[in-house]
C-alpha cells in the first residue's frame, strides 16, 4: 500500500525489516549530505568568483579615478579656467561608478554568508542521532 505522496507505508513491517533497512537509509543520508555539500561548494565558488570580478572592476575604475584627480589638480592649479570643472565632473562620475561596482561586489559576497553550510546540517544530524541513543 502506498501513501498519496508515493512513499511506502511501513506500518506493517516487522522490526527486523525496519532494522535491516537502516544501512540503506544511512547510506542515502550520507549520499544526500555529500551531494548537498558539493552543490554548496559550487554555489559558493561561483558567488565568490563573480564578486571578485565586480571588485576588480571597481578597482579598475578607482585606478583611473586617481588619474582624473591628478588631471583635476593639474588643470585646476595651472589655469583656473572652466577646464578643471570638467575634470572634477569626470572624477565624480568615476567615483560614483566605483562605489556602485564595489557595492554590487559586496552584495555578491554577502550571498555567500546567507547560504546554509551543509556541514552544519550534518553536525545537527549527528547530534540528533547521539541524543536518541
Amino acid at each position: 500500500m502506498s501513501t498519496p505522496r508515493g512513499f511506502k507505508d511501513r506500518a506493517d513491517d516487522s522490526l527486523f525489516t525496519l532494522v535491516g533497512d537502516v544501512p540503506e537509509l544511512v547510506r542515502n543520508l550520507v549520499v544526500a549530505e555529500v551531494d548537498a555539500g558539493k552543490a554548496w561548494v559550487k554555489r559558493t565558488g561561483k558567488d565568490a568568483g563573480i564578486g571578485s570580478v565586480w571588485i576588480i572592476a571597481a578597482l579598475f575604475f578607482l585606478f583611473w579615478a586617481i588619474a582624473a584627480l591628478l588631471a583635476f589638480a593639474v588643470i585646476g592649479f595651472a589655469s583656473w579656467m572652466p577646464l578643471w570643472g570638467a575634470a572634477l565632473l569626470v572624477f565624480g562620475i568615476i567615483i560614483v561608478t566605483t562605489i556602485l561596482l564595489a557595492l554590487i561586489g559586496v552584495m555578491r559576497f554577502r550571498r555567500i554568508t546567507k547560504t546554509t553550510n551543509p556541514a552544519q546540517s550534518i553536525a545537527t544530524d549527528v547530534k540528533e542521532i547521539r541524543n536518541e541513543f
